[in-house]
């Protein structure tokens, strides 16, 4: 069957891989739908240190079951399904403490193992949610609105919490949904205009370009001048991370999930004169998954708008360049597998 590989930094291809049955436990997918991942973008710029090459990339995905293997009975062929895209392995610190997420020895599909991308996939039956009301396309998006939800939990956010999201990609999407839902007040900062009105769609307040003005004014626009509760940064900027121990309010939370690409440097003293409350959010879980499929069910999301473009499977490599040429104009690339 056909299945794209990134090869080496900056190059894919086309390639021929083995399908295989599924197994007890197991589910074969007919893929559909595959979301291009931020990961996947650093995978194919040579900036995943998680990855090894070649690798097939793909863990949105939106599939449908074609067969099941002995002891599965929680879905049936003709499913429409989502992949939880994850592992665990039960033992480690996180697995112990029930946030099997933030497993110390996760590998992610397409990430530290072979993805999606291809026909055809087997899956552990646990790993899968199934949502027959949804089309393929929307539940290619799921994975990083749940990821963007599960911010939104680490955050803590409670109703009339002024939040502030840096980055309005889709993670940084979810993030103000799962904000806003929550009864939150959001301001969505970016630097691309393009993305103020999905941003004001998917539940921003206001929103505000970083680019164009200047950055010390926004805390003092917030809560009276006290500046935002919650700050979440999605970006994965050294510029962006210090920004949001600055802006923060005292005894505020922040909340980062974009991975920075070097190393930064804080002012420390701020960590201890605002007593900040400061966390990591990584993957998402089972719950956030469910959320995400209520509020997609609800139309809570501006599904029609989240998707820049599609691409067939054959093109997916054209759309890693069309995607580093112009990241700020990309929201989310999806390729149709078939």
């Amino acid at each position: 069957m056909l299945a794209l590989k990134i090869t080496s930094p900056g190059h894919t291809e086309t390639c021929t891989v083995q399908e295989r049955e599924p197994g007890a436990g197991e589910v074969k997918l007919r893929v559909h739908r595959v979301g291009l991942c931020g990961s996947d973008l650093n995978t194919f710029r040579g900036l995943n240190p998680m990855v090894t090459y070649p690798r097939i990339p793909g863990h949105e995905i939106g599939a449908e079951v074609i067969a099941t293997g002995t002891g599965v009975s929680t879905c049936s062929v003709g499913d429409k399904v989502v992949a939880i895209p994850y592992t665990e392995c039960g033992r480690c610190a996180a697995c112990r403490a029930g946030r099997f997420n933030a497993c110390e020895f996760n590998e992610t599909l397409g990430v530290q193992r072979d993805g999606a991308m291809s026909a055809t996939c087997v899956l552990p039956a646990e790993k899968l949610l199934v949502c027959n009301s949804l089309s393929f396309d929307d539940l290619a998006l799921v994975e990083p609105l749940a990821v963007g939800m599960r911010v939104a939990r680490r955050a803590a956010v409670d109703i009339g919490d002024h939040v502030v999201v840096f980055g309005c990609g889709v993670v940084g999407l979810g993030a103000i949904a799962g904000a806003a839902a929550a009864g939150g007040r959001v301001v969505a900062v970016d630097v691309d205009d393009r993305k103020k009105s999905i941003a004001l769609a998917c539940g921003a307040e206001r929103f505000f370009n970083s680019r164009t003005d200047p950055l010390e004014e926004l805390p003092r626009s917030i809560d009276g001048g006290r500046g935002p509760a919650v700050v979440v940064e999605a970006v994965g900027l050294d510029m962006t991370y210090r920004a949001a121990i600055d802006i923060v309010a005292f005894a505020g939370r922040v909340v980062y999930v974009g991975y920075a690409k070097k190393p930064v440097s804080f002012d420390t003293s701020l960590f201890v004169k605002k007593e900040l409350d400061i966390r990591g959010s990584r993957n998402a879980s089972a719950r956030d998954f469910s959320a995400v499929l209520s509020l997609l069910e609800q139309r809570r999301y501006p599904l029609d708008r989240l998707i820049t473009a599609h691409y067939p499977l054959s093109e997916a490599g054209r759309a890693f360049t069309d995607w580093a040429a112009d990241t700020g104009g990309v929201t989310k690339f999806v390729v149709d597998i078939t």
